[in-house]
């Protein structure tokens, strides 16, 4: 459907593979809100073999439809703060987020974030659109984060997160021996209360699937990979307390040792899903940051890349 070569992070042309209203295409196959298509029929554009149509219009099996999504940009302070870009196209980019850095800006952080070098990263790229994160990370875990160029990409890759379609891998160093090689911790999480940010593990709470694999066994620690089925709160943090192996450096969780290392050790190492308009797999790799390697070599660990 779509025609690979001619694609913008803004421009969407299209080989209509079927005969429908233009309305009923941008709503019901590309899944653009009605506020949308208003948007587009109101400043023109929607093109239709290279002219421009009302969303009316019947389109035919064949039809070349070209349509611009016009967006502000999102209005954060604009700063360089030297974040790593793993993967760039013209619907995602992928950054490779330090810990110590919020992702998005709240009332404590309006500067120093992610958003706010993204936002940078935008301006020196001639491009123009709105941040929108397809998925978030803990300030003090690092690793990949996922963001869209537009909302149809966002529409895509969140529908496909609900229907387990992404596939997300951390790796984190938790106190203790885990016995088992693997295994899957299958327990609901829920907010402990209205006014706190802890998340407990509670018959009430939301179903929540972590599957775990060990990596290597350390010095009364333990290298464990894990894979999410379901992504709530704080879900590895809480799952892995439960079991009685908290993350090494996990304040609100975990075992807190400064002489280790001074924040969570769980990085987002992988991640894998459907690039939204092209279907093709995009497979994005980060490599271990230093703190957790140093921690690793702390605990006695083998000079290999996890």
């Amino acid at each position: 459907m779509f025609i690979e070569g001619k694609q913008n992070w803004n421009k969407f042309v299209i080989k209509a593979d079927e005969e429908m209203r233009l309305k009923d295409f941008l709503l019901n196959v590309m899944e653009f809100s009605t506020r949308a298509v208003s948007k587009m029929k109101r400043e023109k554009l929607l093109l239709v073999n290279g002219e421009f149509q009302k969303p009316s219009t019947n389109i035919k099996l064949g039809d070349i439809i070209e349509i611009t999504v016009d967006e502000e940009m999102s209005d954060f302070l604009s700063q360089d703060l030297s974040v790593e870009v793993l993967y760039e196209d013209f619907d995602i980019l992928v950054m490779n987020k330090p810990p110590f850095m919020v992702v998005h800006p709240t009332k404590s952080h309006f500067d120093g974030t992610l958003a706010n070098h993204v936002i940078n990263y935008i301006e020196k790229s001639d491009e123009s659109y709105k941040i929108r994160f397809v998925n978030r990370l803990d300030m003090n875990t690092s690793g990949i984060v996922v963001l869209a160029k537009n909302a149809y990409a966002h529409h895509i890759l969140s529908k496909d997160m609900s229907d387990n379609l992404v596939k997300k891998e951390y790796i984190a160093v938790v106190d203790g021996i885990i016995e088992n090689d693997e295994g899957t911790i299958d327990l609901p999480i829920m907010r402990e209360s209205m006014e706190s940010i802890l998340r407990v593990v509670d018959e009430r709470g939301q179903k929540s699937i972590t599957h775990y694999k060990v990596i290597e066994r350390l010095d009364n620690a333990t290298i464990v990979g894990l894979r999410l089925k379901t992504g709530r709160t704080h879900q590895i943090r809480v799952h892995l307390s439960n079991i009685g192996h908290g993350i090494i450096g996990d304040e609100l969780y975990g075992k807190v040792d400064d002489s280790l290392i001074n924040r969570q050790a769980l990085h987002a190492c992988k991640i894998g899903f459907n690039q939204p308009r092209m279907k093709n797999r995009i497979n994005i790799e980060s490599q271990l940051p230093e703190d957790m390697k140093l921690l690793i070599k702390k605990l006695g660990g083998k000079s290999i890349d996890y």
